[in-house]
């Protein structure tokens, strides 16, 4: 994105500023360019210039890119590719370790969910490529390892672009390779990553996860149960999962929820029936 007049301008103040000989008067914080200065904005009373930046980047560059209408995969970081899970299983084999075996085959199990996630981004893909541009729909995703980077390599597969929100934490915070570099953007606030997963989801598809997937699918749940958001295709994939954590239905019973509420979302067990929800609900 090209630099404005006014913005070049105001750089080409600060670099001549930072040219001069130094003296007490420029080594002064005060006297740098208030965008210039990384300590200033870092200020907790500066949150809210922050919270603006935080929300603008991402949008121009989306908006440079055309990506208008997202898909957006939710899921674990911790599954593994079904090659990769093979491999540990029969490492622990190898070594005869009881516990590292049941973890390895756990991860065999759960590594079903990798491969899904990564046709299903294919199938959106696929699509995406034989619509014009600005049409398409993206894969969206937390851009971190597991479903996420899944999905993404579905994507990439077949030689379409995807999205990576990503967000700054202590474990589980880099980019998958499968991102396309263009459309991965990092965030420190959820609250922003959150709105900008919203503002272009054309619906939403969450694997089986943790708390932060928890998270994401409730967040989503309500803003369209409330209508704060425009009502959208919310597909959970893996009935055996979903089943064993959610017990909505006890909501509706209790009259927390109207029964119709339980019609916000469906369960599927299969990438192309996941993405048969999504074509049915618009008619594609």
């Amino acid at each position: 994105m090209q630099s404005t007049p006014n913005l070049r301008d105001a750089l080409r103040h600060s670099n001549a500023i930072a040219s001069l000989p130094e003296d007490d008067l420029l080594k002064a914080e005060a006297y740098r360019l208030a965008f210039d200065d990384p300590e200033f904005l870092s200020r907790r009373e500066a949150r809210g210039i922050r919270f603006q930046l935080e929300m603008l980047k991402p949008d121009l560059g989306m908006q440079q890119a055309h990506v208008h209408h997202t898909i957006v995969v939710f899921g674990s970081a911790r599954f593994l590719p079904p090659d990769e899970a093979a491999r540990r299983l029969q490492a622990a084999r190898e070594k005869g370790d009881a516990q590292a075996i049941t973890l390895a085959e756990r991860a065999v199990r759960t590594s079903r969910y990798y491969e899904q996630s990564r046709e299903f981004g294919r199938l959106v893909a696929r699509y995406g490529l034989t619509q014009p541009p600005g049409e398409r729909f993206y894969i969206c995703t937390g851009g971190g390892p597991g479903v996420m980077e899944a999905a993404n390599r579905g994507a990439h597969d077949v030689g379409a672009p995807s999205v990576g929100l990503n967000i700054t934490l202590p474990h589980e915070q880099s980019t998958n390779p499968y991102v396309s570099p263009h459309l991965a953007f990092k965030f420190h606030y959820f609250a922003l990553r959150k709105m900008h997963f919203m503002m272009r989801a054309k619906a939403l598809v969450a694997f089986p996860g943790g708390f932060g997937t928890l998270d994401e699918l409730f967040e989503v749940l309500t803003l369209v149960q409330t209508r704060k958001a425009q009502p959208v295709p919310i597909i959970l994939f893996g009935s055996d999962y979903w089943s064993r954590l959610l017990h909505l239905d006890v909501l509706a019973e209790e009259g927390a929820i109207s029964p119709e509420d339980l019609e916000l979302f469906c369960t599927v067990d299969e990438a192309q029936e996941a993405w048969n929800q999504i074509r049915r609900f618009y008619n594609l």
